[in-house]
């Protein structure tokens, strides 16, 4: 088996970075406060951030359809928004994955455009990692309340595409009231997979079940994640079971931000 190449950090901090904002589909649509946070995260760590507004997705929906031609001008129009930044950083291993894994296939055949696109790839972060690998965070100002019971779900293209499994661990680490619990089968999906819970749906949900079994048995408070799809996904099984169990975006508890109400719950008022 060919092992992967994880991304490498830069040899150095780097300071004062310019770095463009990924917001991804999901974050947009449906949770804008991982976005906030996101943006809060980078910004406390001395970097300037920009939010170009003619991002569009990444393609990835596409892309696992087998539609290549309309992934790569997706991909065209996102390096073309996006290439003049020092970094391109993402709240999603997914998204960050696509970006930085298959971009530059798409162009194989088009020597300039493919050497365009791996310029850009090396600039793309998963969220997590950028902040502990390449700015090199070691605390962050947030709390929970009590000895809050954190288990946290790794994603599977920010874990196999992206090597995401120590950086968002340590980051919870210096959040002041959690208790990270390890979840077993954290590594095993959720049953999301994009399209996959589409055009499989029985099955799809059997493997949520399993993810939702292992949650309960963690006796976790706060299930965590880096994916909105993986969060969505497992929300949603989680509620419709009747758990108490909240479920957020790792983001939102890095940056303090978790007054909204918890993935899948009613906003008050």
């Amino acid at each position: 088996m060919t092992q992967h190449a994880f991304p490498a950090a830069p040899a150095e901090r780097p300071q004062n970075p310019r770095v463009a904002l990924f917001v991804t589909c999901l974050v947009d649509l449906f949770r804008p406060s991982v976005g906030f946070s996101a943006v809060q995260l980078l910004e406390n760590a001395g970097c300037r951030v920009e939010v170009p507004e003619a991002q569009v997705c990444c393609g990835q929906p596409a892309y696992n359809s087998g539609d290549r031609k309309d992934t790569a001008a997706i991909a065209r129009q996102v390096i073309e928004v996006f290439e003049g930044y020092d970094f391109i950083v993402a709240p999603s291993g997914s998204c960050a994955g696509m970006l930085r894994e298959h971009y530059p296939a798409l162009f194989a055949g088009d020597e300039a455009q493919q050497a365009r696109a791996e310029a850009f790839a090396a600039k793309v972060w998963e969220l997590t990692s950028f902040l502990a690998d390449v700015l090199r965070v070691e605390a962050v100002a947030a709390s929970l309340p009590g000895e809050t019971r954190i288990a946290y779900h790794d994603s599977c293209s920010g874990l196999r595409e992206l090597g995401i499994k120590a950086q968002p661990r340590q980051l919870l680490a210096g959040v002041a009231g959690a208790n990270l619990v390890e979840l077993e089968g954290a590594e095993t999906c959720c049953g999301f997979g994009g399209t996959f819970c589409v055009k499989y749906g029985e099955v799809s949900a059997d493997i949520a079940g399993r993810k939702t079994a292992q949650i309960a048995a963690s006796g976790a408070d706060l299930l965590l994640a880096g994916d909105m799809g993986c969060l969505m996904n497992m929300a949603g099984k989680l509620k419709r079971e009747g758990s108490r169990v909240q479920v957020r975006h790792v983001a939102e508890v890095l940056a303090g931000m978790t007054k909204a109400p918890a993935i899948g719950e009613a906003s008050e008022g």
